[in-house]
């Protein structure tokens, strides 16, 4: 059993304890999260990865106490092995930019935990400080920022919010010669039906894309992507709006039956660029991704 308190990093999950008369955290835990056997929260006690708001950790004997702050680290048994590599494009004391993978996470979720680009990324540069700066799909490829200092996270997360981050995509969809490129599509985006999808709805818009074509085929066009907001899936649903639905895309502009992942058929959307003028600096800073679609 672990003695000494166990340094609790940016990535655990914090619940409060719950007004009830359970005589252990232990007992309080299993009532709190009847999917997670009891045997589960053991071994996560016994390795130390349950603990208190002070980071002593929590043993199945610790009493149980209302409103009492608990931190753990969410684990996911048989976790599926994504058997894709990210690529780390560049690292220094403030930044981290990465190249993902296509069917690889970001983040924890849902069926992800270990197998996700911020878990790999924290266990390879010993930096359980790492933090993302923004979000693309699982289902997406390309670059990815990252925090790796929490004193000058602000000032980085704030280009982001402030849209002084210029994004560049890359797409492959169907030909569009009915239409005039460059373009610029504005829409309403709001969630949709099931809650994981987005669908476009008349009112102001509150997403927007630019759009241009830069590779044409008979069939499919390669196109570029400029988006001005950053709404969920904004892209995807932009393109199937216009008629030409990236190549591969399960949600867009209809919603395929669940199956497991085609790495044959990953979606052909690829993060390629980010630029912007260093907050801390102010010098000019560029990456590209060295993926292609």
């Amino acid at each position: 059993m672990p003695s000494t308190p166990f340094h609790r990093d940016s990535h655990a999950s914090t619940v409060h304890l719950p007004p009830g008369e359970w005589a252990s955290v232990l007992d309080a835990l299993c009532a709190r999260f009847p999917a997670i056997d009891r045997t589960q929260w053991l071994d996560r006690m016994a390795r130390g990865r349950v603990l208190d708001g002070t980071g002593q950790v929590i043993t199945p004997q610790t009493r149980y106490q209302a409103g009492l702050r608990i931190h753990y680290y969410r684990e996911v048994p048989h976790e599926t092995p994504i058997p894709f590599t990210e690529t780390v494009l560049h690292v220094d004391e403030h930044l981290l930019v990465a190249d993902k993978p296509h069917f690889l996470p970001v983040t924890p979720a849902g069926e992800f935990v270990e197998e996700t680009l911020l878990r790999r990324l924290v266990r390879r540069l010993g930096n359980p400080h790492l933090v993302p700066l923004h979000r693309i799909d699982r289902a997406t490829a390309g670059l990815m920022l990252f925090s790796t200092d929490p004193a000058s996270r602000a000032a980085y997360q704030a280009l982001f919010r402030e849209r002084r981050i210029a994004k560049r995509y890359e797409a492959l969809a169907p030909a569009l010669p009915g239409l005039a490129f460059p373009r610029v599509h504005r829409s309403r985006l709001v969630t949709g039906e099931p809650f994981f999808r987005m669908c476009e709805v008349a009112g102001a818009p509150n997403s927007e894309t630019r759009i241009e074509v830069i590779g044409q085929d008979d069939a499919c066009w390669r196109y570029a992507l400029y988006p001005v907001t950053g709404r969920k899936h904004q892209l995807r649903v932009h393109m199937a709006a216009l008629g030409a639905p990236i190549l591969h895309d399960t949600l867009y502009p209809r919603l395929a039956e669940a199956a497991p992942d085609d790495s044959s058929r990953p979606l052909q959307l690829l993060a390629q660029a980010l630029a912007f003028d260093d907050p801390l600096s102010g010098v000019p800073r560029r990456f590209e991704s060295r993926l292609s679609l």
